[in-house]
């Protein structure tokens, strides 16, 4: 059950990055953190986090930091993913080798 309520944190601060990047989008068009779009889009990711906070104090009673903490870093995989998928965004091959190497690092991490 913790790991679950990990890897949910997981998504959801992935999450909250793809919509912060969103409303900067929609701050660049609107000009106005009140037009209501960006403000939707932002208000969504601050909530996100919120929630997501909670969720990772809760986790933090239950486990130890050390144990819980790299699994974090799968945000750096699930951004870049979330992005090139829903964004668009490229990147040269290269940095998935990175990407690879933050796995491995997370795997023998939490096999550790």
């Amino acid at each position: 059950m913790i790991y679950f309520i990990i890897v949910i944190c997981v998504i959801g601060i992935a999450a909250g990055q793809i919509l912060f990047k969103l409303s900067a989008a929609a701050l660049q068009s609107s000009g106005s953190f009140f037009e209501p779009n960006t403000a939707i889009i932002l208000l969504s990711a601050f909530a996100l986090y919120g929630v997501t906070t909670i969720g990772w104090v809760w986790v933090l009673q239950k486990i130890d930091l050390g144990r819980a903490y790299p699994l974090l870093a799968l945000t750096f995989v699930l951004v870049p993913l979330g992005s090139y998928l829903l964004l668009g965004e490229r990147f040269p091959p290269t940095y998935f080798l990175g990407v690879a190497l933050i796995i491995a690092g997370i795997f023998i991490t939490v096999q550790s």
